[in-house]
């Protein structure tokens, strides 16, 4: 096991996946059992996961998602999706606008390094059309798809990219 700074460090957008490596069910177990682990307002985890491993299904989301092949390619999707209605019940509007999108993508966050973690990669992705993914899924109405992440054993690790200075980042007062 890494440890977290190592484990940040580590994380790559990962595009290309072995084939022949399924994920382990204890691994993607733990995954998902890291993701429910994240802080959510209210304790209320306003989101929902919806593992995607059927190969025809994947190719849906290929298809919501502007062509990213790397989806079909990994051999499981995470869908992450608000749930609203949860947060409002508790926090009004603020928590259907606000509070359940952080939920999930708090949660996604989690599970991409939960994913390091194990010896596995991903790649976050939010350039999809909503209503495209709601189709291939056959979603509730209530949810609302935030991101997915592909994830699998990766085929290559890309060189890490560029990131900007703490002081460009960073403001003190």
């Amino acid at each position: 096991m890494r440890d977290f700074f190592e484990t940040v460090r580590h994380r790559h957008s990962i595009r290309k996946y072995q084939p022949d490596m399924a994920v382990e069910p204890e691994k993607l177990s733990a995954i998902l059992e890291m993701a429910c682990a994240a802080p959510s307002a209210g304790d209320l985890q306003a989101y929902r996961i919806i593992v995607v491993r059927d190969l025809a299904d994947r190719q849906a989301l290929v298809a919501a998602s502007h062509q990213q092949q790397f989806i079909v390619e990994a051999p499981v999707c995470l869908v992450f999706c608000a749930e609203p209605a949860r947060s409002e019940s508790q926090f009004g509007e603020r928590g259907a606008k606000l509070y359940a999108l952080q939920d999930a993508t708090i949660a996604t966050a989690y599970a991409q390094l939960a994913i390091v973690a194990a010896g596995m990669g991903s790649t976050w992705v939010g350039y999809f059309e909503e209503e495209k993914i709601r189709e291939a899924l056959k979603l509730d109405p209530g949810l609302v798809p935030v991101a997915l992440l592909s994830l699998g054993y990766p085929a290559e690790l890309p060189e890490p990219s560029p990131r900007r200075r703490l002081d460009e980042v960073v403001g003190w007062q």
